[in-house]
């Protein structure tokens, strides 16, 4: 086995024990702040990465609305001419499949929201590991 001296930086013989300890809890003090600033900008980039999505997906929905309301009534004269029911029936019809789907895709959006985490993980995690080190530096 080989062993190893470390020396001192330079300019740091003549630094207590104290003066040490402080330098090391300035350092540490201004990753904190680095760490705190990183997390910042990942928030805001996520951020703004979901607005531009959640703008297309509205964009997107209001333009398809109409087309909507037309496959619907479609559907609904469909029903009339093949299935010979009277008009409100087939309305009827056509509004509840419609209102099952629709509440079935809000079921899966919902579950998908909460199993979402919107904190950026490896920040938070380095953070986590700055901040056992600074309360036991062993």
């Amino acid at each position: 086995m080989a062993q190893e001296t470390v020396s001192p930086p330079a300019g740091a013989e003549g630094q207590s024990v104290t003066g040490l300890v402080s330098g090391i809890l300035a350092d540490a003090q201004e990753l904190a702040k680095q760490q705190l600033a990183l997390f910042r900008a990942e928030i805001k980039a996520d951020l703004r990465r979901t607005v531009a999505a959640a703008a297309l997906i509205a964009a997107g929905a209001v333009v398809a609305l109409p087309t909507v309301f037309l496959v619907c009534n479609m559907f609904v004269y469909i029903l009339h001419e093949v299935a010979g029911l009277q008009v409100w029936a087939s309305y009827g019809i056509v509004a509840a499949v419609f209102l099952a789907v629709s509440a079935v895709l809000i079921g899966v959006g919902i579950q998908r929201f909460r199993s979402f985490n919107p904190l950026p993980d490896q920040s938070v995690e380095a953070f986590k590991e700055n901040v056992r080190w600074m309360t036991n530096p062993k």
